[in-house]
């Protein structure tokens, strides 16, 4: 990105948004793991890998805004650059580590039996990294047509994985204790409506929006939907922890032994 179709606004907005999520990702991870104590035991695994998911964000971010400050300077207004080009591929190693994970988390916290557990995590996980993999290609093609092809071809295992949330795991959200049945309905919709926004930032450079224009909103767009589908789903599949906890346990965190 030429820094001169930047400017300094732009800089310090996308400067702005990824101190903002490395902090909320970082305070996302201590929530959940601490949160932990506050569930049973059978929903502990689950809240480990949701904190997990924003721990590696948190470091991702880190290095991100990292680079982002270290390819461009802003001297009394001028963006100029330093030599070091941005390194956006962060974002791509931390999605190819936390995506399936955030599918996991979600089937771990319906608590299925156990070899339904493992073939959906299966499934879905592999899914997951097939639709990163196929997807950077396009991300860092200089021309559209590429793009166009790599983002077709992240669609496929994309629209596997919306059937899945939406028809195979369908019977069973139902049998879900009622009181965390309609957050597990949220969840789903709410990993849909983050993961439905991903194309849209992808599909942003084939507008005729100027340079600077299109930077930004990548750059805005993948984070505000990577807060959502982390931190906003982290938070409803806590929440269903807690509750099925109430349902199966008598109180959140209280052992199964020593249930009244």
């Amino acid at each position: 990105m030429d820094p001169q179709l930047i400017t300094a606004d732009q800089y310090l907005l996308i400067y702005n948004a990824f101190s903002f999520t490395f902090a909320a990702m970082a305070a996302a991870t201590l929530f959940f793991w601490f949160g932990r104590s506050q569930v049973g035991p059978a929903y502990k695994t689950a809240l480990t890998i949701t904190g997990l998911v924003t721990a590696i964000a948190a470091y991702h971010y880190f290095r991100i805004f990292e680079s982002w400050t270290q390819a461009y300077s802003v001297t009394d207004g001028v963006i100029a650059a330093t030599g070091f080009a941005f390194n956006d591929a962060y974002r791509y190693v931390d999605w190819l580590l936390t995506v399936p994970l955030l599918l996991i988390e979600l089937v771990l916290v319906m608590r299925l039996a156990q070899a339904e557990t493992v073939s959906t995590s299966l499934k879905l996980g592999t899914a997951a990294a097939l639709m990163i993999i196929l997807g950077y290609p396009g991300e860092i093609a200089d021309d559209n047509t590429t793009r166009a092809i790599w983002g077709t071809l992240s669609a496929i295992p994309f629209l596997y994985i919306v059937w899945a949330l939406f028809k195979g795991l369908g019977s069973a959200i139902e049998r879900q204790p009622e009181s965390a049945r309609g957050l597990i309905k949220q969840a789903r919709l709410l990993t849909f409506a983050s993961w439905g926004f991903y194309p849209i930032v992808y599909m942003i450079p084939y507008t005729s929006l100027a340079g600077g224009t299109v930077e930004t909103g990548v750059q805005i767009g993948y984070t505000i939907a990577d807060l959502v589908a982390k931190v906003g789903v982290g938070i409803l599949v806590y929440l269903i922890a807690v509750r099925k906890s109430a349902a199966e346990y008598g109180e959140p965190g209280k052992p199964a032994a020593i249930a009244g």
